[in-house]
């Protein structure tokens, strides 16, 4: 007993010391911050300025996608010490947003199958005691929300890349007992496609995020008809026009689809949102614009304001014009908003989750998880893992942290792409990734 006693402790004292050395790593900033997937590593830190981005073309524009390989034997993320993955379910065809219902069901939208799956995990476990596809047949389903909001939802909410729906939901529904009603339709489809959803914490309000159509608005045109002066006064700040009329927003509705409103615009394409429990903030990570080199424009994730302008097309982070619009609107100048937490430019960040559970150490509570896809427009990948927003009495300190890396294998193969974040009801961490087609159950083991 005593020889297995020393074991533990000294088993105790080295993870102290693991979680000692991640804290003590240092916070890169500035140009440091940027680095690549070889960098990468659970605990790296993270804080990124406005002030650090680059000058437009200060690199070539660079073309490096694809690379997708099969996951190596035993391959699994690799986490900060005391926390371990197991896979609940693999070779999926394309799964991406993960939402959790509340007797515990993870919801997980299979958007090229044009499906929603379900995965009822054993108590504890990765192991799965149930699956069922609960509803086939929509448009590529992306984001996935129970309304009203609670223990008791009587309602499982869809958004297709053109609509939004939703079926009748009883607690422990494994298949959807009706069929879809429509409750907005006609969302343009093209481009940019990831719809998400999310209800107010009061279930008042529907909010939907439709990202642009294009890159930075190159066929929108140069003025709305009317004339710009004429479209300006009687449209939301920065909206677009043409082609993009309705886009790179979040709109807001009442839960039956009608009242359409827009929150926010200039966020080229807000793939993932959620409401932060401490303030009942709205959130959205954004996927910023390509061609402009491999540093920049930096994305985000922010805190929406109502009746706030991002910039896009005219403008990213602030003031500073993209160059292929300069000139078009200097009346936009010193009216966009800084968003909350700048992430290195092309991570792709497509989803994004505050913790609340009771299964990480204490000082998780509060923070938020963001999966980022990864780059295809840059030189050396960047972008793959899942990431640790920190918080601080319920607001942003700018920093963030890796969580979980290990998806890329070398400059030429990744295995791993991840897209969605969810806490589960044991407060266990669920993230999918659409490489290989996998969902993890991450948990804190000590």
């Amino acid at each position: 007993m005593m020889r297995i006693a020393g074991l533990a402790g000294i088993a105790l004292l080295l993870a102290t010391g693991a979680f000692a050395q991640q804290a003590d790593q240092p916070l890169l900033s500035g140009e440091k911050a940027f680095g690549d997937w070889k960098a990468d590593s659970p605990g790296v830190r993270r804080l990124i300025k406005p002030g650090d981005l680059q000058k437009p073309y200060a690199t070539e524009s660079a073309s490096n996608g694809g690379g997708i390989t099969d996951r190596p034997e035993g391959a699994k993320p690799k986490l900060p010490p005391g926390f371990s993955a197991e896979l609940v379910a693999s070779g999926i065809d394309n799964p991406r947003v993960v939402r959790v219902a509340p007797n515990g069901d993870l919801f997980v939208a299979d958007s090229r199958a044009n499906q929603v799956r379900v995965y009822r995990l054993a108590e504890g476990s990765a192991r799965p005691a149930a699956t069922s596809v609960f509803a086939k047949g929509l448009t590529r389903p992306y984001g996935i929300a129970f309304y009203p909001p609670g223990d008791k939802p009587q309602w499982v909410y869809v958004a297709n890349s053109d609509s939004v729906v939703r079926f009748p939901y009883r607690d422990s529904d494994l298949e959807a007992s009706g069929k879809p009603e429509t409750i907005i339709a006609r969302i343009p489809a093209n481009h940019h496609w990831t719809r998400d959803i999310a209800f107010s914490g009061d279930g008042k309000t529907l909010y939907l995020s439709v990202g642009s159509g294009s890159n930075v608005a190159e066929d929108m045109g140069a003025q709305p008809k009317g004339g710009l002066d004429d479209w300006a006064r009687a449209q939301p700040l920065g909206a677009a026009w043409g082609s993009e009329e309705g886009r790179a927003d979040v709109l807001a509705f009442d839960p039956d689809g009608r009242n359409r409103r827009t929150i926010a615009t200039g966020l080229r394409n807000c793939s993932g949102m959620t409401v932060q429990p401490a303030t009942g903030a709205l959130w959205c990570v954004v996927n910023e614009r390509d061609e402009l080199g491999d540093n920049i424009p930096f994305e985000y994730a922010t805190a929406v304001k109502e009746g706030a302008f991002y910039g896009w097309p005219w403008y990213y982070i602030g003031d500073n014009e993209d160059p292929r619009h300069a000139g078009a609107r200097p009346d936009l100048a010193g009216k966009v908003t800084v968003p909350d937490v700048l992430m290195q430019a092309h991570s792709a960040p497509l989803n994004i989750a505050f913790y609340e559970g009771a299964n990480f150490p204490a000082d998780y509570k509060g923070d938020a998880f963001v999966a980022l896809h990864g780059s295809w427009n840059r030189d050396v990948r960047t972008g793959y893992k899942l990431v640790r927003l920190r918080f601080k009495d319920g607001k942003p300190t700018g920093e963030y942290e890796d969580f979980a890396t290990g998806f890329v294998i070398s400059d030429d193969a990744v295995w791993g792409r991840p897209v969605g974040v969810a806490v589960a009801k044991d407060g266990a961490l669920i993230l999918t990734e659409d490489g290989n087609g996998t969902i993890w159950r991450i948990a804190y083991r000590g």
